[in-house]
């Protein structure tokens, strides 16, 4: 192994990890179904997305502020300099998609004049002055980073099955906390 065994990330880092893939991996599969359905019997689906969305972006400011205060331990010093910096890329793709997501959704949904309810009682204000254009823009704008956050997913579900399964260096426990022989 060319990994350090004690290389791991914080536990915080772990969980917030899990359960924001849990999370997002939920939010992908609710918005395909959104889109894919033309009732109003998705109305459920709307209430769930809109919440978990806030939710997610209110976790990835903590994440972020967990990566900044307790960096991620290294890369395998034999990995290539094409993967080092195609990993550092996709991270931070996927931090940068975590923010924009939830932002523009509310965005869209504050420029067609809808609210953005969390429950019953608690509406968000809108970040964004009613536009028909700018909903349609930002409309588009959401579908497409939502393809874009699936692609970059798969391509980091991927990387860690890589680590895990083919090079067995130790990459993969470091987040699952799981050391595999």
């Amino acid at each position: 192994m060319n990994y350090s065994s004690s290389a791991q990330f914080t536990l915080a880092a772990r969980v917030l990890h899990w359960l924001m893939a849990a999370m997002i991996l939920t939010m992908l599969f609710i918005g395909v179904g959104m889109v894919a359905s033309v009732s109003e019997r998705h109305d459920w689906l709307i209430r769930i997305h809109k919440p978990l969305g806030i939710a997610i972006l209110i976790l990835a400011v903590v994440r972020l502020a967990v990566r900044l205060r307790h960096p991620p331990p290294p890369l395998p010093v034999d990995l290539p300099p094409l993967q080092k910096v195609a990993a550092l890329a996709s991270h931070w793709l996927l931090y940068a998609l975590m923010f924009a997501m939830p932002l523009i959704g509310w965005a869209m949904l504050s420029a067609g004049g809808y609210p953005v309810m969390l429950s019953e009682s608690l509406r968000l204000p809108p970040i964004f002055p009613v536009s028909p254009v700018a909903f349609a823009v930002l409309r588009h704008a959401h579908a497409w980073l939502a393809v874009l956050l699936f692609l970059t997913f798969l391509a980091h579900m991927s990387a860690a099955l890589y680590h895990g399964l083919i090079r067995r260096d130790g990459v993969l426990s470091s987040m699952t906390g799981i050391r595999l022989r």
